[in-house]
C-alpha cells in the first residue's frame, strides 16, 4: 500500500472520529428533549383534567387577559427568530453578529419572563394563587415549569456568550453548544404555543 493511500486512510479515520462527538452530543440532547416532552405532556394532561375544577373560584375567563398573553407570545416567537439570526452569524464565523443576536434574544426572553412574573403576581394579589383551586394549581405548575425552563435557557445563553467571547474564533465545541441551545429554545417556543392555545385561548372561549 502506498504512503499516499495510508495518509488518505489516516485523514479519513481522523475525520470519522472528529464527526462523532458532535453527533453524540446533539443526539444525547435530543434524548433529553424527549424526556422534557414527556414532562410537559404530563402537565398538559393534568391541566386538561383539572381545567374545570374551579372549587367555586374564578375561571380562566374571569382571570386571563389575552392581549397581555399575546404580547408574551410575540416576545418568545421573536426570540426564536433572533436566535436563528445568531446561528446564521455563527455558521459564517461572525462572532460580532452572533453575540449581537444572542443579546437581542436574551432581552426578548427576559421581557417574556418579566411579563409572566407580572401576570403571576397580579393573579396572586387577586386571591387567585395556586392554592385557590385545582384549576389554578395545574395552571401555575404548567406555566411556571415553562418559565423555569426559559430562565435556565437565559442563563445558558449568558454562559455561552461568555465562552464565545473568550475564544478568538468559534470552536467546534461552541457550535455544538449553540446547536443544543437552539434545539432547546425552539422547543420552548413550541411548548408555549401549546400553552397559549390550550390553556389561555381554550379557557376564555
Amino acid at each position: 500500500m502506498s504512503n499516499n493511500t495510508l495518509t488518505a486512510d489516516a485523514h479519513h479515520h481522523d475525520a470519522h472520529h472528529a464527526d462523532h462527538p458532535p453527533s453524540h452530543s446533539v443526539f444525547g440532547f435530543w434524548l433529553y428533549l424527549m424526556t422534557d416532552c414527556i414532562i410537559f405532556a404530563s402537565l398538559f394532561a393534568v391541566f386538561a383534567v383539572m381545567s374545570h375544577q374551579f372549587a367555586g373560584g374564578p375561571t380562566g375567563k374571569d382571570l386571563f387577559e389575552i392581549p397581555g398573553v399575546a404580547l408574551e407570545t410575540t416576545m418568545l416567537l421573536l426570540s426564536s427568530i433572533t436566535y436563528g439570526f445568531a446561528m446564521l452569524g455563527a455558521h459564517k464565523n461572525r462572532k460580532g453578529a452572533l453575540l449581537f443576536w444572542l443579546g437581542v434574544t436574551f432581552l426578548l426572553g427576559l421581557a417574556f419572563l418579566v411579563l409572566e412574573m407580572r401576570e403571576f403576581s397580579h393573579l396572586i394579589a387577586e386571591g387567585a394563587g395556586p392554592s385557590r383551586s385545582a384549576f389554578l394549581s395545574s395552571f401555575f405548575t404548567l406555566v411556571g415549569t415553562h418559565g423555569l425552563h426559559v430562565t435556565f435557557g437565559l442563563l445558558w445563553m449568558v454562559v455561552l456568550a461568555v465562552q464565545v467571547m473568550g475564544h478568538r474564533d468559534l470552536t467546534e465545541r461552541d457550535m455544538i453548544r449553540l446547536t443544543c441551545l437552539s434545539l432547546f429554545w425552539h422547543f420552548l417556543d413550541v411548548v408555549w404555543i401549546g400553552v397559549f392555545t390550550f390553556v389561555y385561548l381554550a379557557s376564555v372561549i
